[in-house]
């Protein structure tokens, strides 16, 4: 399987306050080290099976941060606080999400690799 790319959306970087160029190198820095994880996780794996399960654990790790900065911004509202940067990298976690599901070699893997959870968990199709 081939080495995977992520990048951070730079519309996700424009949403940020002008003061916050912080922030954005913080994303960058964050995408940039998941990307080197998930590309030694393939390196490391012994197939593709095995690299899209190590993917996929990665995927549902973006997916519970994603819903904890989702169940964060009505909190935020309700103190009166800006929600901007949980806005932001909640939207950050679901882009890199998609861009792994973007990718031609690796999507049909990992679909596969979730089906083949869904099964072993016990849950058919008519369950869903």
């Amino acid at each position: 399987m081939d080495d995977i790319s992520l990048g951070v959306p730079e519309p996700l970087l424009e949403q940020l306050p002008d003061d916050e160029a912080a922030t954005a190198t913080d994303m960058q820095t964050a995408v940039a080290d998941w990307e080197r994880r998930l590309n030694q996780a393939i390196a490391d794996a012994d197939d593709d099976r095995e690299a899209a399960g190590r993917i996929l654990e990665a995927i549902d790790r973006f997916e519970a941060r994603y819903e904890t900065y989702d169940e964060l911004v009505p909190e935020l509202r309700a103190w009166g606080q800006s929600p901007v940067y949980a806005l932001t990298w909640r939207t950050l976690y679901a882009d890199v999400i998609a861009q792994l599901y973007e990718h031609d070699e690796l999507a049909p893997h990992l679909e596969r690799e979730r089906n083949v959870r869904l099964v072993d968990n016990g849950i058919r199709l008519r369950d869903l």
